[in-house]
This record gives structure tokens, sequence and C-alpha cells, in this order.
């Protein structure tokens, strides 16, 4: 996921954008979740969105409010991508991307810190997330591996290339102390009750059998996280029931659309032949298909490009239903302060996939999914 913006941290409202519109909003489910923070300029949309659905499921497994950090997953995972990208020759994806299992397959290996154990910030004077130049640093040293592997791959470069993270974002902790408990990430993690086992993500498409698994082919999978696939109006379903429930979901989709405006803070998608006034009007939406899903997606109108944390369902004054999806741009001069209320027929035509506890799904869908 490459979408990014420069944002403050603000405090996040549930009502309707300070932007002039007609929509009036009332709330159907509002679970929990901590305070919108910006990803900055960064392409890490995936460890923000992913963490802060873990600290919702903190909130709800726990009932404590815990801010996790976002950079230390991110911190781990880089390397993780230097490693495929070497060992594949340079032809594979090597960016600021990822999804949501990234996060979980860090947890599982390194844990949970606090973000004030570990904010992402080595030289402690910087304030927003800026990766770029590390980025394009860290990339360039690859391809000089790629090129003449005989030279590096003899000498250490995965500690040089770790040394580069650890000089940008700081050493990760091995111990620490969180309200007066000395704690390893490992420890934390598991005293915070997250086990990456039971979490699984969910899709709709059909080049694989609905109810199997398969490996999603989307750019940013590198680590070739695997999918469990749903028809597309159960796949509505096992969300709207989850949500209802009191669970929250990580998702991924598409923001390229007209109709998708941080500026009013919505996402629609209007029936076909209505002009581009979207959000000063509410218009009749389309209720699309799977074959008009699967069609987007196929020639590339629909892309993997940004993931977000739903947190509950809105309705207009028409009855149109929303989810109310918290995103990690910030919140200053942006509709709804920084959330997103997205219509449900745009999820059903541009969500690629969500990832939610798996308690959240149905005794009917288990069987089907083949999940304990």
């Amino acid at each position: 996921m490459k979408k990014y913006i420069f944002a403050s941290i603000a405090f996040v409202s549930m009502l309707v954008s300070a932007q002039e519109t007609p929509f009036k909003f009332k709330e159907l489910v509002n679970n929990s979740a901590l305070p919108i923070i910006s990803q900055g300029k960064t392409g890490t949309c995936w460890s923000f969105s992913t963490t802060s659905f873990l600290e919702s499921e903190v909130k709800r497994l726990t009932g404590k409010d815990v801010d996790l950090s976002e950079m230390y997953n991110v911190r781990f995972t880089y390397p993780v991508k230097a490693y495929n990208y070497v060992y594949r020759q340079g032809k594979a994806q090597f960016s600021q991307g990822g999804l949501s299992h990234d996060v979980l397959n860090s947890v599982r290996k390194n844990g949970l810190v606090p973000n004030e154990v570990y904010a992402g910030f080595a030289n402690g004077t910087d304030v927003k997330h800026n990766h770029e130049m590390l980025v394009k640093d860290l990339k360039v040293g690859l391809d000089s591996i790629v090129k003449n592997p005989k030279k590096y791959l003899t000498a250490d470069w995965k500690s040089k290339f770790d040394q580069k993270l650890n000089d940008k974002l700081g050493v990760p902790p091995t111990k620490f102390k969180f309200e007066g408990k000395e704690y390893t990430p490992q420890e934390f993690a598991k005293a915070l009750k997250i086990n990456p086992d039971d979490y699984v993500t969910l899709t709709s498409f059909q080049q694989a059998p609905y109810y199997s698994q398969f490996i999603l082919q989307v750019p940013d999978n590198f680590s070739n996280g695997s999918y469990y696939n749903l028809p597309l109006d159960e796949y509505m379903k096992v969300l709207d029931e989850a949500l209802y429930k009191g669970y929250t979901a990580a998702f991924d989709t598409d923001v390229s659309e007209k109709t998708f405006s941080k500026k009013y803070g919505m996402a629609i998608w209007p029936s076909e032949g209505l002009e581009s006034d979207y959000f000063v009007q509410i218009l009749p939406e389309k209720w699309v298909s799977a074959d008009e899903r699967q069609a987007a997606f196929e020639d590339y109108s629909t892309e993997d490009d940004h993931l977000m944390h739903i947190t509950g369902i809105l309705k207009d004054q028409l009855g149109n239903q929303y989810y109310d999806v918290k995103n990690s741009w910030g919140t200053t001069d942006l509709g709804n302060n920084g959330h997103i209320y997205m219509s449900k027929p745009f999820f059903r035509m541009k969500s690629i996939a969500f990832t939610l506890h798996k308690d959240a799904l149905s005794k009917e869908v288990k069987k089907q999914l083949g999940v304990k």
C-alpha cells in the first residue's frame, strides 16, 4: 500500500463532515478504536490500519486502551521484503507497501511493543514519519547486491541493512517496562491476548473456488499470504455480522476513484450516467454484481492501494448504509475528521479483502471454510 499524506495527530470525532453536504448520519454501530494518527509521508498504511485493528482487539479482549507501535511492525517487515527481493534476483517488489498479514507475521515472530517504547524516530527530534529517502537508499543497496551477488553476498549485507533501519527508526527493544512491569515484546503480545493465529483474511473473487483458500495475486502480497474466498453477498454479510457483534476489521481497498474523497470524508459508488457533483447531493448507488467486481479487478481499475480500519456502521437520512472507516491520513482539513464514511456499494465494488478475528465468523461459515 502506497497511499500517504502529511497530516497531524488530532482528536477523532465521529460526527458529520465539516464540509457542506446534504448528508446527515446516524450511528448504527460504533465499536471501540483509539484516535486517528497520521502515517506521515510513508506507504505504511498496512501497519497503521492493522495496528489500529489490533488496538481494538486489545480493548475487546482485555478492556484496556493500549497505543501500540506501528513502526515496530514496519521495522521488522522491511528485512523480510529485502530478503525476498534479493533471493528472487530482483524480480519481486521492494517498496513501502504491505498487507495486514505482514503485521500478523511480525507479531508472531517479534511480538508487540507500546508506541511510547518504540515510536520509530531514532534521532529523537522527528515528529512526522517520512520513509522516502530511507526506502530509496535501501533499494539502491539491494540492487547492487542483485547486480553483483558474488561480491555482496559474501559480505554481511543483512547486518548493514539492519543498521540503516536502526539509524532511521531506532533500535527495537528486547525488554521494556510498561505500567510498572517488565516485558519482552513476545510476553507483551501474550499479555494483551493477541495470538496471530486467531485471525483470518476474507476476500471475494472468481479466480479461485468459493470456500477455498488461495494466494491473492496483488502486488503487495510479497509474503504470499493466503485468503479465504467467499461469495460476494456472504462476504458482505460476514462483515456486517462481525461489526454488530462488536468486532472490527482491517481492510484493503482501492481509493483511486473520483468518488473516494478525503475532502468530504466519504466514498460512494453512484449509478452509471450521473454527473460528477457526487457529494453535494445524495445519489442513487449501483449494487454491483460479482461479475462486475471481478472485471474491475482483472482490468486493473480496482487497485490494491490502501488499507484502513472499519469500526462501525452508519446510515444517512434516506436509510443508505455506510461503513465507518478509520483512516491514517490525520484529521486536519479532512472531512469527518479523518474518518471515511464508505457506502456499502463502494465497499462491494472496490474492497480487496478484510481481516478479523476468527470468532467473529458464524459456526456455519467456519465449517464451510475449514476454520477451527
